[in-house]
């Protein structure tokens, strides 16, 4: 009988496979940094410029408004922000007076955010590394949670309903914005040169279609989730909320944002 090795004995891996997984975790954490510092630096420029995203910021700070409309003071009000990336919506609705935390699981665009609340000086906002569980937010802690075209990339987005939930005061609101559909690099500059003519159509490509396309490409691949109206409802539904509205936005209807409150008889 030929003598078994330690790895199909099931004791200690070889050293070479022990150093191999380490160079490859090393190489995935340099990709990942890598393609979060340049996502991070591209997506600051391309929300200045690009116009759906102008038009998205609006309706976001919108929803926020409405759901704060009772409160006595904006300062009072908590809202954090969900899978924040570099955190330029949050830092939009920070500056209209709102206490805001934003989370995102990827350290290198935190220190990004970091660096440009510093810079902003707003002491109504933080920037925390990690996910509602991970960052260990307390249950009924929050008035609204954000979460803007994130969830159809998460291994699980019921999941994030459902922690969003959690974490939400009752009666509180949230805010959720996901992606429908692939976003057709050629259909949709078609489309907006038909409507808004040749130069705006290359204006989106450069700005949003071609850097989309090449991120997509870049991160790792997780799902995509992409929900209609009805699944949208339903998971909401599931996780424990009502749904006060819903409207298509982004690009020609490409994404779907959704207003809800928590149940009350939550």
């Amino acid at each position: 009988m030929q003598p078994q090795t330690g790895a199909q004995a099931g004791g200690p891996a070889p050293a070479a496979e022990v150093v191999m997984g380490s160079l490859r975790g090393g190489l995935q954490w340099a990709v990942d940094r890598m393609v979060s510092i340049v996502y991070g630096l591209v997506y600051d420029y391309i929300f200045e410029q690009f116009g759906p995203y102008q038009q998205l910021r609006a309706e976001v700070l919108g929803v926020v408004e409405a759901s704060a409309a009772e409160a006595p003071d904006r300062r009072a009000y908590q809202v954090v922000d969900v899978d924040c990336g570099p955190g330029n919506l949050t830092f939009v609705i920070a500056e209209a007076g709102f206490s805001v935390l934003g989370l995102e699981p990827y350290g290198a665009l935190v220190e990004l955010a970091r660096e440009k609340r510093r810079a902003k000086r707003l002491a109504n906002l933080a920037f925390s590394q990690g996910d509602l569980s991970s960052a260990k937010v307390r249950d009924a802690s929050y008035d609204m949670v954000v979460n803007v075209h994130s969830l159809y990339a998460q291994a699980s987005p019921q999941t994030t309903l459902v922690e969003a939930n959690r974490v939400l005061k009752p009666g509180g609101h949230a805010l959720f914005v996901n992606h429908t559909r692939r976003v057709a690099v050629r259909a949709t500059f078609r489309a907006m040169r038909t409507q808004l003519g040749t130069a705006a159509a290359v204006r989106c490509l450069l700005l949003w279609l071609w850097p989309h396309r090449m991120f997509e490409a870049a991160r790792r691949q997780i799902g995509p989730h992409y929900w209609s109206e009805a699944d949208f409802g339903r998971n909401l539904a599931t996780a424990g909320f009502d749904v006060l509205e819903t409207r298509r936005t982004f690009l020609y209807g490409a994404s779907l944002l959704v207003w809800a409150r928590k149940n009350v008889s939550e």
